[in-house]
């Protein structure tokens, strides 16, 4: 899951980086233009990323609260969870082995007793 958010939040830092570049773009074109001023566009970009830089950890604490709750909803173990299942499925398992070996030598025990 943890690697899931991750990938999305890489992805929101791609569009961020993509939407600057076009307002960057916009902005020199203005300026080009004589529309507003060079440090007037430095200003407005400079604003929007630092708004951006600003809501990125309120935006990451929603978007990991949808996903927590979404993975709630479809009853998945989480990775804590999922750690412990797996401890004890390899437990069972060398478990079932052993069982199964002494099944193995009980019906061969049987099998010589039988002969004699």
């Amino acid at each position: 899951m943890e690697n899931l958010i991750k990938k999305v939040l890489y992805t929101g830092v791609g569009i961020v980086a993509a939407t600057t570049e076009r307002l960057q773009n916009s902005i020199d074109e203005l300026v080009e233009k004589g529309k507003i001023s060079e440090e007037e566009g430095k200003k407005v970009v400079d604003d929007v990323v630092k708004n951006a830089e600003t809501q990125r950890p309120q935006f990451e604490n929603r978007f990991k609260k949808i996903v927590d709750s979404a993975f709630d909803k479809m009853n998945l173990p989480q990775s804590d969870a999922f750690s412990k299942m797996e401890k004890r499925i390899k437990s069972l398992e060398v478990k079932v082995g052993l069982l199964a070996k002494e099944v193995e030598r009980q019906k061969a025990e049987r099998k010589e007793a039988e002969k004699k």
